[in-house]
């Protein structure tokens, strides 16, 4: 069970509209390795997770991961608020534009639309807490990125946290690696995994 606040993680408050800004931080959105993709990833994991501790583990970061999704949502929209025909044109944002306005849609930041096959689920307690652990780092090199390319200061405060989280995500997977690493002898690893003999 989830419970909704009507109050985003970190306040995104972005004076300026930029959207050339915005073109490619919808890559956290609907890219390879946004929050979309680490959401959806971390909440279907949960249903073969043999382990309680774990498995409240991805419910908890899978739900803080749809908060950050809603995060950079809002600063995208805030960086597309009101622009002008010729604000589009200057920013390259026409293509954009021509097929969602100014709506948030999930693609990556090359405009190739967000799909499942960016994620994996693969039912294997190691391979999918080892596969989260990459999936964090890769959404943190990808706001160091963002953070190269913005200068303002408004969008790097949002993407400094976000990217801290990543971090901490990392380091919580890491630890859930470490416990079921202790749990997964011989023994009960082939009782999870039936297939082997």
């Amino acid at each position: 069970m989830f419970i909704y606040q009507k109050k985003l993680q970190y306040p995104v408050k972005i004076a300026n509209p930029n959207p050339a800004l915005a073109k490619f931080i919808i890559t956290q959105y609907g890219g390879p390795d946004g929050e979309l993709g680490a959401s959806l990833r971390y909440l279907s994991q949960r249903y073969s997770m043999p382990y309680p501790e774990l498995k409240g583990l991805l419910t908890d970061i899978g739900t803080e991961e749809l908060g950050h999704l809603e995060m950079v949502a809002a600063v995208v929209h805030q960086l597309t608020r009101e622009m002008t025909p010729a604000e589009i044109k200057k920013a390259g944002f026409e293509a954009y534009f021509v097929d969602h306005t100014a709506g948030v849609f999930p693609q990556f930041a090359s405009g190739t639309p967000w799909t499942a096959a960016t994620m994996q689920v693969k039912g294997d307690v190691i391979t999918d807490l080892s596969e989260n652990m990459a999936a964090e780092q890769k959404a943190r090199s990808t706001y160091d990125n963002i953070l190269r390319l913005s200068d303002d200061p408004d969008v790097n405060n949002v993407m400094k946290f976000l990217r801290e989280r990543e971090v901490v995500h990392y380091q919580r997977f890491g630890e859930g690696l470490r416990i079921a690493t202790e749990k997964l002898d011989s023994k009960n690893f082939y009782a999870v995994n039936p297939a082997f003999d």
